[in-house]
């Protein structure tokens, strides 16, 4: 069992900066890849980034060269640091997980992006 708070969300200004993260517990020893999705209003779930336990990342088009994903393995960590935000980065953000073929989410953030 594996559970995902995620933290940090919030109003932020277009060009702004926001960092979210995701706290994990439970079965941790079990983790490996960990990532981020997004899903904003009338739109489907979608991958934003990705970190593998070695470090290995991959980010959507979308957000390539603005957010970097990173992991903090000794606090049971992963972060996403967003920057140069856009009002089409709006939505709430998920850290998800897969262990032995179950998929975990965590409950979400919410990042708005307004002036």
């Amino acid at each position: 069992q594996v559970r995902l708070v995620e933290s940090g969300g919030g109003l932020v200004q277009p060009g702004g900066s926001l960092r979210v993260s995701c706290a994990a517990s439970g079965s941790i020893s079990s983790i490996n890849d960990m990532h981020w999705y997004r899903q904003a209003p009338g739109k489907e779930r979608e991958l934003v980034a990705g970190i593998t336990r070695g470090g290995s990342t991959n980010y959507a088009d979308s957000v390539q060269g603005r957010f970097t994903i990173s992991r903090d393995n000794a606090k049971n960590t992963v972060y996403l640091q967003m920057n140069s935000l856009k009002a089409e980065d709006t939505a709430v953000y998920y850290c998800m997980t897969k262990v032995l073929a179950i998929v975990y989410w965590g409950q979400g953030t919410q990042v708005t992006v307004s002036s």
